[in-house]
């Protein structure tokens, strides 16, 4: 899986700049994680913001827009390349002090960047 910038959505994912994703079906390779409930589409930084709901009691969890593999518009689902697992061990995303604030890259990127091989941040 090398070669994969996590802070951009993939050209093969279907996702078309300017679509609202807020409200999408979060899954995850292993089954459904939540709603989207904000995503940025800023250069070198797109990301999602799902928030898990009962999942994972309520957490937001924050997505590098390189783990979505597929965008469903018609079914209104994002699909992740990543387990539940792997999402609910990520670091812990705080929307009140982390949103609009650039220093979530190196903390998400530390994380996320080696399942894909690539730079980590």
């Amino acid at each position: 899986m090398s070669g994969i910038e996590i802070w951009a959505f993939r050209t093969t994912s279907g996702h078309v700049s300017g679509t609202d994703l807020i409200g999408f079906h979060v899954e995850a390779t292993d089954g459904h994680i939540g709603k989207v409930d904000r995503h940025s589409e800023e250069v070198d930084s797109a990301h999602l913001v799902v928030d898990t709901g009962p999942w994972i009691f309520g957490k937001y969890v924050l997505l590098p827009a390189g783990t979505v593999v597929r965008v469903d518009e018609e079914e209104k689902k994002v699909y992740l390349d990543r387990t539940k697992d792997e999402i609910k061990n990520s670091p812990e995303f705080e929307p009140d002090t982390q949103d609009g604030d650039g220093g979530y890259r190196e903390q998400y990127g530390s994380y996320y960047g080696p399942f894909y091989g690539g730079p980590i941040v």
